[in-house]
């Protein structure tokens, strides 16, 4: 059973309603409590809102203090062009999407500003744990099944879904936005450890340093070659952090920070890459599975699919080798350089 919504907030089907500033989202909100220790590592910042005794999530992204939002080049917030054109209300059955408002805002000051914030359904009961433990066999299949349907629900899918260009989505991570983050100051720790990272690479990896470098620095071979994949509408940020799952099992999904055009095969990555300690199968059979969700689906994936596989895996390195060098040459490392070389020819 889906949750009953107060008064003047909008149930998310047919045109969004469309709010002028955080004032009129909230309009009828009684409580309002900023959350200290907000969880996150974008520099984002969480209120708790009551409004017609329901309890409401309000997130802030400012420009200004959201590295995620500056590499992103969305300047409003990517989930604020989603909100105002429909897409999110468009998402399979199987997705419990908690978004419910959404409302530029703008800071003062001297320097162009930029934001937005979404009001939000409290989903907090139903993350998934932040633990170093595996996640449960039965919620990583449904995670990947349900990725499936939403990538098949959108295929080949308009220019109005690429709110975040691919391009941007690879130079999120890269040297360049880091230094970038280190000449305006930013104290965030995300930059400071891919700043770390990418020259560490050349010293434990040096065969997949050669090869995913560069690209970190222009992915645009990289972006070139998936382009002539088929492309859906991708989420990019399939972490477990963002994710749950809940009491009618629908996943939870948050954080809809880099959306946009791409491949199917660059979310399965992102999220093989990032939950790599806590995935409960193999990464081979979870591809497995996510492949055969896809064809359940009615997406026909034999003329595609190792060429865009091999570059999603090899793209996710592109995203992810500054944070595989920290960890050292291991097994975790040793299979994406695997992936990366054996990828490396695709873009030649």
């Amino acid at each position: 059973m889906r949750e009953s919504r107060p008064a003047g907030v909008p149930q998310m089907s047919g045109m969004p309603q469309m709010y002028g500033d955080v004032a009129e989202l909230l309009a009828g909100a009684t409580e309002r409590s900023l959350l200290a220790e907000a969880p996150g590592k974008s520099g984002a910042t969480l209120e708790r809102v009551m409004i017609g005794g329901q309890r409401y999530m309000l997130k802030h992204l400012d420009l200004a203090e959201d590295w995620t939002m500056r590499a992103s080049g969305c300047l409003r917030g990517a989930p604020l062009a989603l909100w105002e054109r429909g897409i999110l209300a468009r998402l399979p059955d199987c997705f419990n999407q908690p978004i419910v408002g959404a409302a530029p805002e703008d800071r003062p000051g001297p320097a162009p500003a930029g934001g937005c914030a979404l009001l939000m359904r409290d989903v907090t009961p139903w993350l998934v744990p932040v633990t170093d433990a595996p996640i449960a066999l039965e919620q990583h299949v449904r995670f990947l099944r349900h990725m499936a349907a939403l990538h098949a629900a959108f295929w080949d899918c308009g220019a109005e879904f690429d709110v975040v260009p691919a391009m941007h989505r690879y130079l999120e991570l890269s040297p360049w936005m880091a230094q970038a983050e280190a000449a305006m100051g930013s104290a965030h720790l995300v930059p400071q450890l891919v700043a770390k990272g990418w020259p560490l690479l050349a010293e434990v990896a040096p065969a997949v340093a050669a090869v995913v470098t560069p690209l970190a620095y222009d992915p645009g071979p990289l972006v070139d070659a998936l382009a002539s994949t088929p492309h859906t509408f991708v989420h990019s940020n399939w972490k477990l952090d963002n994710l749950g799952t809940d009491d009618t099992g629908r996943t939870v999904i948050l954080d809809w920070e880099q959306p946009g055009c791409g491949a199917a095969t660059s979310d399965l990555a992102w999220y093989l890459a990032i939950n790599c300690r806590r995935l409960p199968q193999s990464k081979e059979t979870s591809i497995g599975v996510y492949r055969n969700a896809l064809e359940a689906c009615g997406i026909d994936t034999e003329p595609w699919w190792e060429r865009q596989l091999a570059l999603a895996l090899l793209g996710a390195m592109v995203q992810f080798g500054w944070e595989k060098a920290l960890g050292g040459y291991d097994e975790e490392l040793r299979w994406w350089e695997t992936k990366a070389v054996a990828a490396a020819a695709l873009i030649r």
